[in-house]
């Protein structure tokens, strides 16, 4: 992840800034499409939009994306960036690929039998994204490995614990929600509304309540 930011920002450099533009856009597209993939393997939607709701609700109340957007800011600071998508590279980037089934997946195989072909994967794919979100949202996309290492090593740590998560039954209903998320992160990505996604982080939580329930 960190050796495709370092190719996106390289390459970034040298785009004009209608190249950048269109691969923005051509990003939230795509954004869009696997979200939409995932959020329609649902079966009944009503759970999915109910999950979604209340973790809207709870979000809000938490100010999950203020405190998102607070890390975000500290590590501009500590940095010295003055890159001015820093924030919305971090928060962008982390929220993409924490969001979705192979974290939890991958995670738990890690820490419970020791194979981590899943997170191999995972890895490999968020290089390759990391080099189009780079080049287009700067610097502060390398530091969303900081999150994915710290969410996937918390779960891996957890494993034993966190076994039920496999169950076929929470793990579509996370892909489902999961999907919704990733939807509204292409929506902002092509800049038509500006969605406040770390406030629906709770959701996925309701959905794996309502699965198990």
């Amino acid at each position: 992840m960190v050796a495709g930011s370092l190719i996106g920002l390289m390459a970034g450099r040298s785009l004009p800034e209608r190249v950048r533009t269109i691969l923005m856009q051509a990003l939230g597209l795509s954004t869009l499409l696997i979200g939409l993939q995932m959020a329609l393997s649902a079966r009944d939607v009503i759970p999915t939009i109910g999950c979604l709701l209340l973790g809207a609700l709870t979000g809000e109340m938490l100010k999950i994306e203020d405190g998102l957007e607070r890390i975000g800011l500290w590590l501009k600071d500590r940095t010295h960036s003055d890159s001015s998508t820093f924030v919305e590279g971090f928060v962008t980037s982390s929220l993409l690929y924490c969001t979705g089934a192979m974290v939890i997946v991958g995670s738990i195989q890690d820490g419970t039998t020791g194979n981590a072909t899943t997170l191999y994967v995972k890895a490999m794919l968020d290089g390759v994204a990391s080099i189009a979100f780079a080049s287009t949202l700067g610097i502060g996309v390398i530091f969303s490995a900081v999150s994915v290492f710290l969410i996937q090593g918390a779960i891996t740590l957890l494993a034993s614990r966190l076994a039920f998560l496999q169950e076929p039954a929470v793990l579509s209903a996370v892909t489902a929600t999961g999907g919704l998320l990733i939807v509204a992160i292409g929506i902002n990505l092509l800049g038509a509304v500006k969605i406040r996604i770390g406030n629906l982080l709770p959701a996925l939580g309701y959905a794996i309540v309502w699965a198990l329930l």
